[in-house]
């Protein structure tokens, strides 16, 4: 018993990330964490997950964070609602064009047409 218990623990000690974040880190932050949820128009694999950067402004307990532009939602969001953000130019949305909703989602608008078939 106590041998396969060891063992399961180390497999979920393997997957099991700790997070700590501090004031001023740069994170994501996780849209929807619900299943079936639609993302930005998009359901299931490709839909995007997290978006930002956003920046800690205050740690709430060992943890919460509170990223600033979200205070209109929720003031405080779990480390497992956060991803430590890794500077890349592919990875930032748009803030300006979002209007995020209560249940964290949104409607995806068009910026242009690229190609019509005539």
């Amino acid at each position: 018993m106590k041998t396969a218990q060891s063992r399961q623990k180390s497999y979920a000690d393997n997957r099991r990330r700790f997070l700590k974040f501090l004031v001023g880190d740069v994170v994501f932050l996780k849209i929807s964490p619900m299943k079936d949820i639609m993302r930005f128009g998009k359901k299931g694999k490709l839909s995007p997950r997290y978006i930002g950067p956003f920046e800690i402004l205050e740690r709430v307990g060992n943890v919460a964070a509170l990223p600033p532009k979200m205070m209109d939602f929720y003031n405080v969001f779990h480390v497992s609602m956060l991803r430590k953000y890794e500077p890349d130019p592919s990875h930032v949305l748009s803030q300006q064009d979002i209007e995020i909703r209560r249940d964290m989602s949104y409607i995806e608008k068009p910026i242009g047409i690229l190609y019509r078939k005539d």
